[in-house]
């Protein structure tokens, strides 16, 4: 979440540039006030080493030697720490010091500079070259390090900068075709798959909606578990950095994880089949005021054990009084509630409870970035769960709300948050809180991810409100015109 921010810090910022910096052996000769102590047996040393040191000299009778370790190296425990921290006592001495509330944020007393730090990988923010020569000339007088100006690789995500354009993409590319070859054998050969998951029609005119029951499958042997653990773990990280529209899957494979079955195996198959039907996905982030936003949804009783599932789209988008943009996301929440809702209003409350928590922490972020936050604005397609926060409704029978929730409605009257309600057309949250057809992921596709051929993510969302709402072609056909024309002068 920090490293986005702060990608999104940089081409929002005039002037700013983005570079890294890697120290090589990080770990390696760092003084240890403390020694530690190793048991070696003779026979898992080289000859020459043994003659060169006279090791059988001192070798105890079992044919062991002891070693004695006065600095960092790699498989201690504690290497990691003691690294840092002389790292963090060298940077503090020349005015570099760590956010106390933000951790891996660092800032310079003085110099535009600032940077995120991953173990030994900064992502650095600058303007003007000669702070970022000041930094390396720091790091320079006790490690060896490699630098790249064009910042084109941080943390595994590829980025491609276009500052005139002041954005930048987001890519990982060749990643899920990696990850598909050690999970070949569930592949299928069959059409393209655009669900991310298997979807079940609804059945409209039911008078009686029930919850989905428990499975009464035979578990999943244990190795069929642990391709499960195995596909979650692998493409989890790919899932929040890049293609987020795997997290929806991702979450309902993970919760199966206990107690799978053949159904389980099944959705495995679809997800896979997914993947290699779109295997390289880019996020977009455009210039924009630094203001937090966030979309929140619910699914009432979609889960096992009569559960409800909660979804969240955040971005850094403008200010309400400036041209709107829906940027791509910082963050997504596809989460079950843990806890029962005795209704949808709940279920939305609880979701609006759960994305702000997660709120807080990124509105800290965004001020020690330097960006100053309004209240932040909470979409919410449900008007009761609306009206109850606000409180411009009277909570009747709803006191279950009171237990958990009430938290909001404090909040929003501190204005950290501003919760309002709009139609669900417009909720970006939805995709995330529900399964959904093939048809639909692949016209809004476009909103949550970028395509080269789409210059503006924006596309997309437009392409779908054409499609819901008819009259609106003819606005988008006139805009277009003015498009060209005002390209053309």
């Amino acid at each position: 979440l920090l490293v986005k921010m702060m990608l999104n810090s940089v081409i929002s910022t005039p002037a700013a540039k983005f570079m890294t910096i890697d120290i090589a052996n990080f770990y390696l000769e760092t003084p240890m006030e403390r020694y530690e102590y190793l048991k070696l047996k003779l026979s898992a040393l080289p000859a020459e080493i043994i003659k060169e040191y006279k090791l059988h000299l001192i070798a105890t009778s079992d044919g062991s030697v002891y070693v004695e370790v006065r600095k960092g190296m790699y498989g201690l425990p504690q290497a990691g720490k003691l690294a840092n921290e002389l790292l963090e006592k060298r940077l503090n001495n020349y005015g570099y010091h760590q956010s106390k509330i933000v951790p891996g944020l660092w800032k310079h007393d003085t110099r535009p500079i600032s940077f995120t730090l991953v173990v030994d990988d900064f992502g650095v923010k600058y303007v003007g070259e000669e702070h970022v020569k000041h930094l390396m000339g720091v790091l320079q007088n006790a490690y060896t390090i490699t630098h790249e100006w064009k910042g084109k690789k941080y943390i595994g995500i590829t980025l491609d900068w276009d500052y005139e354009r002041r954005q930048v993409h987001l890519s990982m590319p060749g990643y899920i075709k990696k990850a598909l070859l050690v999970f070949q054998q569930y592949l299928h050969d069959n059409k393209p798959c655009h669900t991310p998951h298997p979807y079940t029609p609804p059945s409209y005119g039911k008078k009686v909606q029930l919850a989905k029951q428990e499975s009464t499958e035979p578990r999943l042997p244990e190795n069929e578990i642990t391709t499960v653990r195995q596909v979650v773990g692998r493409l989890l990280y790919y899932a929040r950095a890049i293609d987020n529209t795997m997290l929806h899957a991702l979450n309902d494979l993970a919760t199966r994880v206990k107690d799978g079955t053949q159904k389980t195996v099944e959705a495995l198959n679809h997800f896979l089949d997914y993947c290699a039907t779109h295997p390289e996905a880019v996020v977009l982030y455009r210039a924009s005021d630094m203001i937090l936003h966030n979309h929140s949804d619910a699914a009432y009783l979609v889960a096992t054990g009569a559960r409800s599932r909660a979804a969240g789209y955040t971005y850094l988008g403008n200010d309400i009084n400036n041209r709107q943009i829906i940027n791509g996301p910082i963050s997504i929440i596809a989460k079950i509630i843990k806890g029962v809702m005795s209704s949808a209003a709940e279920a939305e409350i609880g979701a609006l409870y759960m994305n702000a928590r997660q709120l807080l922490p990124l509105r800290v972020t965004c001020e020690e970035l330097g960006h100053p936050q309004p209240a932040t604005p909470m979409q919410t397609d449900n008007n009761t769960a609306s009206g109850i926060i606000n409180g411009t409704f009277n909570q009747a029978r709803s006191k279950a709300i009171d237990m958990r929730y009430y938290w909001l409605m404090d909040r929003a009257q501190q204005k950290q948050f501003r919760i309002y309600w709009d139609r669900g057309v417009k909720n970006l949250a939805d995709y995330f809180s529900k399964h959904h057809s093939g048809a639909h992921h692949k016209q809004v596709r476009p909103i949550f991810l970028h395509t080269r051929e789409s210059p503006d993510s924006l596309q997309g969302c437009i392409k779908l409100l054409a499609m819901r709402a008819p009259k609106l072609r003819e606005i988008i056909r006139l805009a277009g015109v003015q498009h060209k024309q005002a390209a053309a002068a």
